[in-house]
């Protein structure tokens, strides 16, 4: 973005006659990651933002947000914006911008797979359009204005990443960006601890069509009866895809291999894609970034090549090599049982001529219903196929009981990871494959550093 403050100041309805001549490239809220024509916005949390402004302006920054309830520094000079609410005013430039340059809206979200789906979307959509995307895990109401933001003013769409912890919250995205076009990958069990039910997730979910263009497209799983049951209600054009031939696309063929899936669908039947990624689960995330695709008019050969060569976001079904030379098979960032079961049961069909090895981390906001639901991940691990599963933390106690004594288990508090990682250093051998998979309050990224 470039923007002068004066026209910040004006999006944000500021009477501030005497702002420096600056022109503002980046927003940040990161005090660290400020450089010269940065607008520094201190957001109140853990931490109070406001204590970091003088740092920002150390690092370079040439202008800040400054909340009104906090007395305003001595020293405080033309290149201050006083707002009643910083993260509103966030929120608001953002919408200002967004109005400015004027892009298509993909918005994106779902209890599994969202990030994967986003990345082939806009690897798709890149393939004939400017596009700017979500970045890292910017998918909540601080990420998604600065994703806004972040784009260039020759943006065409922007695709946009939504994620959820509690009702209403996609509701607010949806209106601050008001999507015309909407996905919902599909319905599961994360944050059921705040929900109750698979039924409340899905209102939740379907919170992202509330500012949906009259006009747009809502594309989601047909394969999932709470979300087809809804979307009766809505009279903007409808797109499902899925595994089930009642969709718009769905696969016809799947041939999976360990770092690459190959298959086909209905519109193309004679035309094999692929995608660099282990996991039919992943097909299901390419069937609705085609779907964005075809709403945007982009060629079969243009999708094909743009999923054979996008590049995910870091630590979703990433293959890693150990430093014994073992193939590591990381997906720490996140994890809910319907994610777990569907990647352990792909893990499990990959060849190789060593062991496979399970290492599992507690998944959290799954409320009264945790322990039954670890528990029911057993279901998906095949004691011929998977030679040993590492259990880490105290959710875990609930698997390892309902495996017993089928298989070698070892099991680990979550005050035990220096253990863990010694006991797995020791046991893996070269030859071996191992899957790495935990909610990302678990850390497991520190064991993948200790193997890599």
């Amino acid at each position: 973005m470039q923007m002068k403050l004066t026209e910040i100041a004006y999006a944000l309805g500021i009477q501030a006659p005497n702002l420096a001549d600056v022109t503002i490239q980046q927003v940040v809220f990161d005090s660290r990651q400020a450089t010269a024509g940065s607008l520094f916005v201190p957001l109140i949390a853990a931490r109070d933002g406001h204590d970091f402004v003088a740092s920002a302006f150390e690092q370079g920054a040439s202008a800040v947000l400054w909340q009104k309830d906090h007395p305003l520094p001595v020293a405080a000079g033309a290149n201050y914006l006083v707002v009643d609410d910083t993260l509103k005013a966030l929120q608001q430039l953002s919408q200002y911008y967004l109005h400015k340059i004027k892009p298509q809206v993909v918005a994106i979200t779902g209890s599994n797979g969202k990030t994967t789906t986003k990345d082939m979307t806009a690897a798709i959509l890149a393939q004939k359009y400017k596009i700017t995307k979500t970045q890292a895990n910017y998918n909540n109401e601080i990420g998604v204005p600065i994703t806004i933001l972040s784009m260039a003013a020759d943006t065409q769409i922007l695709v946009v990443e939504m994620g959820m912890d509690h009702a209403g919250q996609l509701a607010a995205l949806s209106k601050l960006v008001q999507p015309d076009l909407a996905v919902i990958t599909m319905i599961g069990e994360a944050h059921i601890e705040f929900f109750g039910t698979r039924d409340k997730i899905a209102d939740a979910k379907m919170e992202i069509t509330q500012s949906l263009n009259p006009k747009g497209t809502f594309v989601y799983n047909g394969d999932e009866p709470l979300l087809s049951e809804r979307a009766q209600k809505l009279s903007q054009k409808q797109y499902t895809f899925g595994q089930q031939p009642q969709n718009d696309l769905f696969a016809l063929s799947l041939d999976a291999a360990k770092t690459q899936t190959t298959f086909t669908v209905n519109k193309w039947p004679q035309s094999p894609l692929v995608i660099p990624m282990l996991g039919d689960y992943n097909v299901n995330n390419a069937l609705a970034a085609i779907a964005v695709g075809l709403a945007y008019d982009v060629e079969f050969e243009q999708i094909k090549a743009a999923l054979a060569n996008f590049h995910p976001t870091k630590n979703r079904t990433q293959w890693l090599t150990a430093s014994n030379g073992a193939q590591i098979l990381s997906d720490v960032y996140n994890a809910n049982p319907t994610a777990m079961i569907d990647v352990i049961k792909n893990f499990s069909q990959v060849p190789t001529s060593g062991r496979r090895i399970l290492v599992l981390g507690d998944m959290l906001e799954l409320g009264e219903q945790a322990a039954a639901l670890h528990a029911q991940v057993a279901a998906a691990i095949d004691v011929k196929q998977i030679s040993a599963v590492y259990l880490f933390g105290d959710l875990m106690q609930a698997l390892r009981d309902k495996l017993a004594h089928q298989l070698p288990i070892y099991y680990f508090t979550a005050q035990q990871m220096p253990a863990l990682i010694k006991a797995i250093k020791q046991d893996l051998q070269p030859q071996d494959i191992i899957m790495l998979k935990a909610s990302n309050g678990l850390h497991l990224d520190l064991v993948l550093k200790a193997l890599l």
